[in-house]
């Protein structure tokens, strides 16, 4: 992976106090590519999910393959109400809160880095 497609960590998580971890360390940024370093590549499902978020409330969940460091702007993997590719951006993530103010989404602290094809296929076999 070239340099130009890294980008450093500046996005500011919100709510990081009451989650008690960031959702974006400096550390998790730095192995994730710049917004469109992989809008070439021909097999997307050889493409590496370094973050997963997710919501301990609800069925959503965040894969994150790309994002930009300044505005926190996102793409990736994302399983709803439907599973698809798609932009999302990590400060709405971080703010979002339920009963009167916990985090509603959190990182997968033990999420080792898996490509999406690998995602896809874990998805269908527990479904």
């Amino acid at each position: 992976m070239s340099d130009k497609n890294v980008t450093t960590t500046t996005w500011q998580d919100p709510n990081s106090g009451l989650r008690r971890h960031n959702l974006m360390t400096k550390e998790v940024g730095e192995t994730i590519p710049a917004l469109y370093a992989n809008e070439n590549v021909e097999d997307y499902d050889s493409v590496l999910a370094p973050a997963k978020l997710f919501s301990p409330y609800s069925n959503w969940t965040w894969y994150i393959t790309e994002w930009d460091a300044e505005t926190g702007l996102c793409f990736g993997l994302v399983h709803g109400f439907e599973e698809e590719l798609g932009y999302f951006d990590l400060t709405e993530l971080a703010e979002v809160t339920v009963f009167g103010g916990v985090p509603g989404v959190e990182r997968d602290l033990y999420w080792e880095p898996t490509t999406l094809g690998e995602i896809k296929r874990q998805s269908r076999t527990a479904a």
